[in-house]
């Protein structure tokens, strides 16, 4: 069997195949190019992460391909059915990046509570000469104790999102397209567990009236999940973060509602042009922004290797 990891795979993931026998291609293929080089090595597993694209013209053209890996949550860069159709298996790793991500949505609510994302701009332009004015002008942080965290998703990573919020003393509100009740374990590092029962709504007017926060965590929708109705139902002064898919979010409305002072500040890890997001979304001091890293830590990487290779021996067992 051979793998191809065109966009990478951990060093533990690698050493897992490797030691199973398994022949591991080096090799980072251009997108035009992937064809020709799948076709000339007779790959059977190719692994993805978001750069690659696997379309029906590429399943089309590769006969050889038995296994198609995402290294991550979302496959929309993949022709999943068209694959399973052909007879390919598809593989995803959903819960590998989950503590990474719930991690990255609150590394940006601390910092737009705190104005860490402004002042982090404004200190190497104006921290010599306005030192004083500066440290005035962020004088108005919030805390995140005793306040609303509502989130909108409830798998893995809106999961993830939960428990930081209990352990930060919040209260957690969540929203699902069908109600639904999950077990939250909060383990510490002595043995100790707690554990917190979570029922979600699925009434989006309800849910939004009194939310302090609010973090998305959701796959791709082919709508938007908020856009101005959704906003009027917010209440003033609300910080909001995106690390799901670009269009969950209306982004024009959103700078709308920023200007009208309805929401306090954002955080956007995605974006709907990615990878060329507009100008204005970049130049807004209200913004929270990173370019697509919620899974990306070393951590997660090694996760989601581990987690590729112990699927792909499992279904080569089967073959």
């Amino acid at each position: 069997m051979k793998v191809l990891a065109n966009d990478g795979i951990s060093e533990s993931g690698k050493k897992a195949l490797l030691e199973a026998g398994i022949e591991f291609l080096e090799h980072r293929v251009a997108q035009e190019q992937l064809e020709n080089f799948i076709n000339e090595n007779q790959v059977d597993v190719l692994l993805v992460r978001s750069a690659t694209k696997v379309r029906k013209d590429l399943i089309d053209a590769c006969k050889s391909l038995k296994i198609i890996g995402r290294g991550g949550v979302g496959m929309d860069n993949i022709d999943v059915e068209y694959a399973r159709e052909k007879g390919i298996s598809v593989i995803n790793t959903p819960n590998a990046s989950s503590r990474s991500v719930a991690e990255m949505v609150f590394a940006h609510f601390l910092s737009l509570a705190r104005f860490l994302h402004d002042s982090n701009r404004m200190m190497p332009l104006e921290g010599d000469t306005q030192f004083n004015a500066l440290k005035k002008s962020y004088s108005k942080a919030v805390e995140l104790e005793g306040k609303t965290l509502g989130v909108i998703g409830f798998g893995g990573i809106g999961q993830e999102v939960v428990k930081i919020g209990i352990s930060l003393g919040m209260k957690v509100k969540v929203c699902t397209r069908h109600p639904k009740t999950e077990t939250i374990y909060l383990e510490f590092f002595d043995g100790q567990k707690v554990n917190f029962e979570i029922t979600s709504t699925n009434d989006m007017d309800e849910f939004l009236k009194d939310l302090d926060f609010l973090s998305i965590n959701t796959p791709k929708t082919k709508e938007y999940i908020i856009d101005s109705p959704q906003f009027e139902k917010m209440k003033d002064g609300i910080f909001i973060v995106n690390t799901a898919r670009g269009g969950v979010i209306n982004e024009v409305t959103l700078l709308d509602f920023i200007e009208s002072g309805k929401v306090a500040g954002a955080a956007l890890d995605v974006f709907e042009n990615e990878p060329t997001p507009e100008l204005p979304l970049l130049m807004n001091p209200a913004l929270s922004l990173s370019p697509h890293l919620g899974g990306n830590t070393l951590d997660a990487q090694e996760k989601i290797g581990t987690e590729l290779a112990a699927q792909i021996l499992e279904l080569k067992n089967t073959m």
